[in-house]
């Protein structure tokens, strides 16, 4: 971990020479959530590839740019896709964009991914808040040597995702029309997707939907001392005594069908956060 601080003032100075802006937010887009990024007025994007010391997104879906603009009238960061343990990256690889967009200045952050959904009450294509999480991926992207400069040794995760935020969210959607469900996360390292033994165990520890995402950001977030808002469509059901084969393409297209819904619903927030 020593030398993060130096790392994150590299990739910050090179960003800044593509573009002068401030951010207020940023955005981790997730799986087919990208096209949230066709709403942004781009001032750059910037391919992960040329940023020092970012790693490339290598996921389905991910097109792997930072991009640089107004959205919902907010100066944003967003991440075009996103990148993922399972990729084989550390921890400190796949969070450390969000150490930039921190230091570029934004002091909220909005994650979205896909999920699985465990709670029987959840259907294809819902949209949920997600009030805390579980984090069984069996890594933490805070372990090593701290830098007092970054954030505390011990942060606390008392409210992990910011409830003034979800709520300011929840009552866009109401506005909109757009019903939206609230779940505990719990975060696999992945990439296989779940026996049905395991998801009648993750639902028993108090889980309602799962990802293989959103956790290692959300714990960066809130040892910078960020407010998060996570959101998250659920993609495919994961009910063990109905268990189906994961049908990939399938789970892509839900996300992608429920991307104008979560993108009408997230330029709304901002425009009134």
């Amino acid at each position: 971990m020593k030398g993060l601080y130096e790392n994150i003032g590299e990739a910050t100075d090179y960003i800044l020479t593509k573009t002068k802006m401030r951010p207020k937010f940023g955005l981790v887009l997730g799986t087919g959530l990208g096209d949230v990024a066709g709403e942004i007025e781009v001032q750059a994007t910037i391919p992960y590839g040329e940023i020092p010391h970012f790693v490339e997104s290598t996921g389905i879906g991910h097109e792997g740019n930072l991009v640089m603009g107004t959205l919902g009238g907010k100066k944003v960061a967003a991440m075009q896709g996103r990148l993922h343990y399972y990729e084989g990256y550390s921890m400190q690889e796949i969070t450390f964009p969000i150490r930039v967009i921190r230091t570029l200045g934004a002091k909220d952050l909005v994650i979205s991914n896909a999920v699985g959904g465990m709670n029987p009450h959840l259907d294809l294509g819902d949209i949920v808040t997600i009030t805390d999480h579980i984090n069984l991926m069996g890594d933490n992207p805070l372990i090593g040597w701290n830098d007092e400069r970054l954030g505390p040794r011990f942060p606390d995760m008392s409210q992990p995702y910011d409830n003034r935020r979800r709520e300011l969210f929840e009552s866009v959607a109401a506005e909109n029309g757009t019903p939206v469900r609230r779940a505990v996360l719990v975060a696999v390292a992945g990439p296989n997707l779940e026996t049905a033994a395991e998801y009648r165990f993750l639902r028993r520890v108090g889980a309602d939907v799962v990802g293989m995402s959103m956790v290692p950001e959300a714990l960066v977030a809130a040892h910078a001392q960020m407010r998060v808002l996570g959101l998250a469509v659920v993609t495919d059901l994961c009910l063990p005594d109905a268990l189906e084969p994961a049908d990939i393409p399938k789970i892509i297209a839900t996300a992608t069908a429920t991307e104008p819904k979560l993108r009408k619903l997230i330029v709304s927030y901002l425009e009134r956060a």
